[in-house]
């Protein structure tokens, strides 16, 4: 058994010593099962397009009256998302260090040149930081949409329940989730989707076409994946979502293959399929 173990060390130490990595895969239950309780639901409302009709576009419920302020950290140069948003009143704060300045100018937003993290140091700013620095006494709802390239999963798991609750809308681009075939990996993300899954019910899934899917099995995973969540406290019936795409969705980029939403996310899986292979 010892002799096993070393010679498997040896193994994954010669294969880093070459730029590449063995990892233990994600048990396929507990991938299948976290699938199962991100399918998305019709919450009763109407879904709504917001910002750009490619990328920079998003769906979320037709729940908008009562907000008047939305969060929206990674800007870069779409804010058309912002823009629709202040044509019906809602107020924007906007934060991205990669940039100068927002590509649209509006009375309604409010910029910071920060990243968004998990912590409050050099160029970063943690999301309740960024709330308390504005709106340190409100309690009204907010809505949040969020594409930061890989740092939602430790923003989501560093914000406090109780301002995450806050939210009556939450919209974030997830990067990289192809590495739930990852064990480690698959623990860290699946954390931040239960975090989630207490005070949201999953209202859209979208996938950006530009990253592509991994299929393994049955199981088929987009790269990135832009998901709308709707806070339980509005959810007026809970019925399964089975037909994707929705009309108003569109390709991030056209240039890239279609990628619609893998039916493993939104409808029963097939039983005893054969291994397949990546997609781009």
């Amino acid at each position: 058994m010892q002799l096993h173990i070393h010679a498997r060390d040896f193994a994954r130490t010669s294969i880093l010593s070459l730029g590449y990595n063995l990892s233990e895969r994600s048990n396929p239950g507990d991938l299948r099962r976290l699938i199962g309780q991100l399918r998305p639901e019709d919450c009763g409302y109407e879904l709504i397009r917001i910002g750009a009709p490619a990328d920079g576009g998003y769906l979320i419920p037709n729940d908008l009256n009562g907000i008047e302020y939305c969060f929206s950290p990674g800007v870069s140069t779409i804010s058309t998302v912002e823009n629709h948003l202040a044509d019906w009143n809602i107020k924007s704060f906007l934060a991205d260090y990669s940039i100068e300045c927002p590509p649209i100018i509006r009375p309604e937003f409010v910029f910071d040149k920060k990243f968004l993290g998990c912590g409050n140091y050099g160029n970063y700013i943690t999301l309740s930081a960024w709330k308390e620095q504005y709106l340190p006494r409100y309690q009204g709802d907010l809505l949040l949409q969020m594409d930061i390239e890989g740092s939602e999963y430790s923003v989501i798991m560093n914000t406090p329940d109780e301002l995450l609750e806050q939210f009556r809308i939450i919209v974030v681009e997830f990067h990289d989730l192809h590495k739930l075939f990852d064990a480690v990996t698959f623990r860290l993300f699946a954390a931040c989707f239960e975090k989630l899954l207490q005070y949201f019910h999953v209202t859209h899934i979208h996938p950006n076409n530009i990253g592509g899917s991994v299929r393994s099995g049955d199981i088929e995973v987009p790269k990135y994946l832009e998901i709308t969540f709707i806070n339980n406290r509005r959810v007026r019936q809970t019925k399964r979502r089975l037909s994707f795409p929705h009309p108003l969705d569109a390709p991030n980029d056209p240039a890239y293959p279609r990628l619609d939403l893998p039916k493993c996310w939104y409808r029963s899986p097939p039983l005893g399929a054969a291994s397949g292979a990546t997609h781009s």
